[in-house]
């Protein structure tokens, strides 16, 4: 492989990396709009935050490397989440299933910076690197935060179907 198909290869795991980005802002405001938990909407809260830095730091970089690509694809990945969206507002055990869906994507988020970090590293470019190990480092924090509660997940969503009242989770 010459260097342009090299750079172009990571350009274009750059590009998934910042469509994933852009999904899961929407996955989290969906998230947020149904979320009652005062401690798990302050967390949910703080990730946006993060998702965004992560959106824009990838955004950046793709401008630094001269992403010469139309935003389409980006497109293409906010239209299946805003479909998501709709259909999770309608699902049963919302406490359970949005925790399962937002662990589930976290791991995705995992894989895919460990790739896209080795990738860099094996091309030379330390700048994508250190923001993929930088953000990596993030949605790890998430999914732990998520493993840490999954009982008051549980507790949430028997409490939701009326089975039980359970006290103010933490």
């Amino acid at each position: 492989m010459s260097n342009t198909q090299l750079r172009e290869k990571l350009v274009e795991h750059i590009q998934d990396a910042h469509a994933m980005e852009q999904n899961v802002v929407l996955m989290l405001d969906s998230l947020i709009c149904m979320t009652n938990h005062e401690a798990t909407l302050t967390r949910l809260l703080e990730h946006r935050k993060e998702t965004q830095r992560h959106e824009r730091l990838l955004k950046e970089r793709l401008q630094e490397l001269g992403d010469p690509r139309s935003w389409t694809a980006d497109g293409a990945a906010v239209a299946g989440s805003l479909l998501k969206a709709v259909t999770d507002r309608m699902r049963t055990d919302r406490p359970l299933r949005n925790a399962r869906d937002a662990y589930i994507t976290e791991h995705t988020e995992i894989a895919a910076y460990e790739i896209l970090e080795r990738m860099a590293v094996r091309l030379g470019d330390a700048g994508t690197a250190h923001i993929a190990r930088t953000i990596r480092q993030d949605e790890e924090k998430m999914a732990g935060w998520i493993k840490a509660h999954w009982d008051s997940f549980v507790d949430l969503n028997l409490q939701e179907a009326g089975i039980f009242q359970v006290p103010e989770l933490v």
